[in-house]
């Protein structure tokens, strides 16, 4: 029964064969990967053959596969060349390859920034300092029992406002 009805999919499939291979070649728009597309439908609709429904539109069915592998073979594709930022901070990312000059070490003690952080307000200056020490920013958000989006946004504006307070630091230092 089984291979009666193989054989009756091997038959259908060979007169819309030349269809197939147009529409393939269109989705794909490159010889070689047409013809993977044509072979990988046509073995999916052979061993498929006990879920066609007798009586409705065989090329219908049979392009609406081929569009189906077409689309998740594209997502595959889309996902095998997704990169990935695996760096610990966001604050890293398109950092760049060239170094930038940066004499704060040399201007600026450890005792003066800790005594810009502690000036900040306390719903800053709290998960900035917990970011400081290491700890993550879901851990941050649990230990403080805020958002996720709320502890970015603070250490981010703490980062912002000691921005600040180091330059007009540094042009007094200057003057």
């Amino acid at each position: 029964m089984i291979y009666a009805m193989q054989n009756q999919m091997q038959e259908q499939l060979e007169r819309i064969s030349s269809s197939l291979r147009a529409f393939s070649l269109k989705l794909t728009g490159n010889l070689d990967d047409a013809e993977d597309l044509y072979q990988d439908t046509a073995l999916r609709i052979i061993t498929n053959a006990d879920k066609y429904n007798q009586g409705t539109n065989f090329k219908a069915w049979a392009v609406t596969i081929m569009r189906n592998i077409f689309i998740n073979n594209y997502r595959k594709k889309v996902r095998r060349n997704l990169i990935i930022d695996q760096t610990p901070n966001n604050y890293y990312i398109n950092s760049g390859d060239r170094l930038v000059e940066n004499d704060g070490e040399e201007t600026v003690t450890m005792g003066e920034l800790m005594g810009m952080v502690d000036q900040l307000p306390e719903d800053f200056r709290k998960p900035f300092m917990m970011a400081f020490e290491g700890y993550k920013y879901d851990e941050i958000a649990e230990e403080l029992d805020s958002p996720l989006g709320t502890i970015k946004s603070r250490i981010f504006f703490a980062r912002k406002k000691l921005q600040k307070m180091f330059f007009s630091a540094s042009k007094e230092r200057r003057a």
